[in-house]
């Protein structure tokens, strides 16, 4: 009976030793009500709507975005580029405010962004675009639809008055299952004349590929238009060309 009970103790101790040795169960953090995301880029060529703005030399990018858990955002991000693009200024600056929801399966983004151009002498070359899209996942795959509209503006003419601009574009992007590797295409239309067209309305494409190594993504693409447009350089800035990223997200 003493050996008994001399066992049994020794197995309460034991297990009462294990478990205040064992580590606390890991409470669920709440997640926090305002995230702030950023990254930081260089490409060989930064392509806005499949024109080149940087006259299809490279390019140094970065942006920061600061989101709330009600959906409201607000974001900024700047590109170098080439002094044709805004009368002289070597740099484009986004700002941007808007809000994202999901209804069902379907993210709806709606907001407003602010095209800045420092040092542009002066010249009247800033405009704002509203813009809204609506994005769906399946599986691996998403898809997405989105529509910019630049109200009438000086900064959008080519030569008196003003004019508008409308941009509809389809993106698909997907991740190929236990890789780090991703693929993309997009379909854009850029409707005229403005600025934004320099001249008629054309189309603009790419497909591509990313591949992921922690906060590093490595991207590849091809990208065309069906218009021709030439620098002041005598650079076409819209023939097809392959470009290449390397983007550091924190």
């Amino acid at each position: 009976m003493r050996k008994s009970i001399l066992g049994l103790s020794a197995s309460l101790l034991t297990a009462a030793f294990a478990a205040l040795s064992a580590p606390a169960m890991a409470q669920d953090e709440p997640a926090p009500a305002v995230t702030v995301t950023g990254n930081a880029a260089v490409v060989s060529d930064y392509r806005f709507r499949g024109i080149s703005q940087t006259n299809k030399k490279f390019a140094l990018q970065g942006g920061i975005t600061v989101a709330h858990e009600s959906g409201f955002y607000v974001s900024t991000w700047g590109s170098s580029i080439d002094e044709y693009v805004a009368n002289g200024s070597d740099q484009e600056l986004d700002l941007i405010g808007g809000y994202s929801t999901t209804v069902g399966g379907a993210t709806i983004d709606v907001g407003v962004l602010y095209y800045y151009y420092p040092g542009n002498a002066g010249a009247n070359t800033d405009f704002v675009e509203p813009y809204a899209s609506i994005k769906g996942t399946f599986g691996p795959a998403t898809a997405k639809l989105t529509a910019n509209y630049a109200p009438k503006a000086k900064a959008l003419t080519v030569g008196n008055g003003k004019e508008d601009n409308l941009y509809l574009a389809g993106d698909v992007s997907a991740s190929i299952p236990n890789t780090p590797l991703g693929v993309s295409a997009h379909l854009g239309h850029s409707f005229g004349p403005s600025y934004l067209t320099i001249g008629k309305e054309y189309t603009d494409w790419n497909i591509g590929a990313t591949y992921t190594w922690g906060h590093l993504t490595f991207g590849v693409s091809y990208v065309d238009t069906d218009k021709s447009l030439y620098s002041s350089a005598g650079h076409n800035i819209s023939k097809a060309g392959v470009l290449g990223s390397l983007t550091a997200s924190f």
